[in-house]
């Protein structure tokens, strides 16, 4: 039983007593949040809802406009545009910092000091070798040294990132930083030791990798070193494949077979005997598979690791660079492996080579917070021809032959390397597409042609009426006996009738 006035339904099962929203007066004047006065009959009345009235989409070209200033401002868009950006300066570093080392390698003036440095090539038929040595002695021969001065500036990783941080977020400090980047390592389960023997490690293999690339340079040109460098995302998708375990794509591998055919032909391209460019070659080679090995032990060991402890870890090897090797390298110069002079040791090359070897690697450990991985990696082919334009404008070098084959086979390789894994899938959608356009242009036509012919017959038969009607006129006007023009009028017109 419920009581009166109660309404046994589902938000009120057993007649709970509620207030109604609704109160009727002895008036008549309805008292509620939504009620109206001339239709109220009951305690209980049915809400309204309200409708908004939005104001039509922009039509026309106020459309367009704003589709495609949406489109340019988008943050894929954006992203783009940095990665445009990004892919230059890497190339310009890249370049810049190793055609200053190969500048370290040239022969230099004995007595005339205003003299330029020269490139003495391979192949010295029709040079005058005596009178070259004579005027030009080689005054600096040491590549660890080179390595050992360029690896020291990346202890300023961690001091870039933390002058970048701090003017992002003004409330932390330094001992923060540092602390948040050794707790994500903890936190990973490495200990100090461990932690140091990994940063050892990693600290022996980037020297490893970095001198093989500067001795190279003291053989090749920057260019050949350069497009031989760029074999390394072969090497990494293939320890990437083995190590990583990463999903096996049959382009990537027939790319890989491109690079060293491309790395065969640039080691014969000289010949076999009497020339030191095979060795250059395996050096070079070996720094660029060095450098994926690093890439995919990094990634192996260390894992995804933050913007903070990248900084760290390259600050350290920095550090341990700096503090543990630099008895090699004496060692190296007191026994004559190596050799430089230190009143003519070019130290604007060298502090240039290194400042741009810094903001190559900042650039490509850093640039994914802005754009995607695909520019950065790009930088590395696009340097080719452009140290080849400097290589011709400075030292008259040609690209013919086998070395410009074995440059475009490894730019396709290279190429080929970066497909994404499901590239078939987009292949498919972009012929599908072409075909859908094309069906849709042809119909288009066909449809445009029934249209011109469905008018030209409209206007045939009005032109053919038009005439017998012309002719009509002209017979009834001549014709003798039919009432003259106002029978020629009544027949013509037969709705029209004169009173």
């Amino acid at each position: 039983m419920t009581k009166d006035g109660d309404l046994p339904t589902i938000f009120n099962p057993r007649g709970r007593n509620r207030a109604p929203s609704v109160l009727i007066t002895d008036e008549g004047v309805a008292n509620g949040p939504f009620a109206h006065a001339d239709s109220i009959t009951s305690s209980q009345t049915e809400q309204v809802p309200e409708t908004v009235i939005q104001p039509p989409p922009p039509t026309g070209l106020p459309a367009k406009l704003k589709s495609c200033s949406s489109s340019i401002c988008s943050k894929s868009a954006r992203k783009i545009y940095f990665g445009v950006w990004v892919t230059v300066c890497v190339t310009a570093s890249w370049v810049g910092a190793t055609h200053c080392i190969k500048y370290l390698y040239l022969r230099r003036p004995i007595l005339d000091a205003d003299d330029d440095p020269i490139l003495v090539p391979h192949d010295t038929t029709g040079y005058n070798m005596t009178s070259i040595q004579q005027r030009y002695g080689i005054s600096y021969q040491a590549p660890f040294f080179t390595t050992w001065f360029i690896t020291n500036w990346t202890m300023l990783f961690f001091p870039l990132f933390f002058i970048s941080r701090i003017s992002t977020k003004r409330c932390e400090s330094m001992s923060d930083i540092l602390s948040e980047c050794i707790r994500d390592f903890r936190d990973r389960g490495f200990t100090l030791g461990r932690f140091m023997i990994r940063c050892i490690f990693f600290c022996l293999l980037w020297v490893g990798t970095h001198y093989m690339y500067i001795l190279s340079l003291r053989i090749l040109l920057a260019t050949d070193v350069m497009a031989l460098f760029a074999t390394n995302v072969s090497f990494v998708y293939l320890l990437s494949w083995v190590i990583l375990h990463e999903q096996f794509v049959g382009i990537r591998i027939m790319a890989v077979i491109i690079c060293d055919t491309g790395v065969a032909l640039l080691a014969y391209m000289d010949g076999i005997t009497g020339s030191p460019t095979l060795g250059g070659v395996v050096l070079a080679s070996s720094a660029a598979a060095g450098s994926a090995v690093y890439k995919v032990l990094f990634k192996k060991v260390i894992g995804d690791a933050t913007y903070g402890q990248v900084a760290l870890f390259f600050s350290l090897i920095g550090m341990l660079n700096a503090a543990f090797l630099w008895p090699l390298s004496l060692l190296l110069f007191f026994t004559g492996i190596e050799s430089f002079q230190y009143d003519k040791l070019p130290w604007a090359a060298l502090l240039c080579a290194s400042c741009l070897s810094l903001v190559a690697n900042l650039l490509g450990n850093f640039s994914v917070a802005l754009t995607y991985d695909l520019f950065i990696t790009l930088g590395l082919i696009t340097a080719v021809p452009v140290s080849a334009a400097l290589d011709v404008v400075l030292y008259g070098a040609t690209f013919e032959g086998m070395k410009l084959a074995g440059m475009i086979l490894i730019a396709i390789g290279f190429f080929l390397v970066m497909f994404p894994e499901n590239w078939p899938d987009y292949i498919t959608r972009l012929l599908r597409s072409i075909i859908m356009l094309s069906h849709s242009a042809s119909k288009t036509l066909v449809d445009t042609k029934d249209i011109i012919k469905s008018n030209s017959k409209t206007n045939n038969r009005m032109s053919f009426e038009m005439e017998q009607a012309e002719q009509a006129w002209d017979a009834d006007w001549v014709a003798e006996g039919r009432g003259g023009l106002s029978y020629g009028l009544h027949t013509f017109t037969p709705t029209l009738s004169f009173r």
